[in-house]
């Protein structure tokens, strides 16, 4: 974590394991299940974001069942002390449970919101209301896994997100080239890479993992210049 935020990471997104990744693809189907293997929790994934104590935003990435099985408030509350800033839950749409909705809100971490390019105009209204932070839009359908190039009318649906909300457009799912990076970085306002880094980390470990975000790093930022 220490290594990925200092080779130029803006904010780092942490997955808590889950034996049922609904969407997710091989790679972190495989990297889950390895972490489930060794003993990886929700209190250890904590722990581990409290000791790295980076000075970039961390989001914390699951499905809805491991929360609820830690204790909603008790999640929080110590996702929180661990300096975790944003919540993704990758099954929870958004209206599934206001009352979950609320309390998140009541916290002090972001309720990051998955859109997806065939969100139909009404309910992207619904999806963007209660989010904060920013908007993840996953830049195509299907699981996550790096692609061979970036959807070609994904200006299009970052354009329709801008218009129905001022929070920033990130977009993850598939990318996972420097080049696709410079590409998706030219629409939207945020990149998220994940299977890839994953990727590098098994076949080359930290090292790999880390030149890689500076390569990610460096199309993005050259493309803001």
């Amino acid at each position: 974590m220490r290594r990925v935020a200092l080779a130029g990471a803006d904010f780092l997104e942490v997955g808590v394991p889950f034996s049922d990744p609904l969407a997710d693809g091989v790679t972190i189907q495989r990297s889950t299940q390895a972490a489930l293997d060794q003993g990886m929790t929700v209190p250890r994934v904590l722990e581990q974001i409290a000791q790295a104590a980076i000075d970039v935003p961390v989001i914390i990435m699951t499905y809805l069942n491991p929360v609820m099985a830690y204790g909603v408030e008790r999640f929080l509350a110590d996702a929180e002390s661990a300096g975790a800033t944003g919540l993704l839950l990758t099954d929870f749409p958004a209206g599934a449970d206001p009352e979950l909705e609320q309390r998140v809100a009541a916290s002090r971490l972001a309720l990051i919101r998955l859109v997806a390019p065939t969100t139909r105009p009404e309910r992207l209204v619904q999806a963007v209301r209660a989010a904060s932070g920013f908007i993840y839009l996953i830049s195509r359908l299907g699981v996550t896994g790096a692609r061979a190039e970036a959807p070609p009318d994904l200006a299009t649906h970052v354009a329709r997100i801008r218009a129905a909300t001022p929070l920033p457009v990130a977009v993850g799912f598939g990318i996972g080239t420097a080049a696709q990076a410079r590409a998706t970085a030219r629409v939207a306002d945020g990149v998220v890479v994940g299977s890839a880094l994953v990727e590098a980390l098994a076949t080359g470990g930290v090292p790999a993992a880390e030149r890689l975000m500076r390569e990610l790093a460096g199309a993005v930022c050259a493309e803001a210049r």
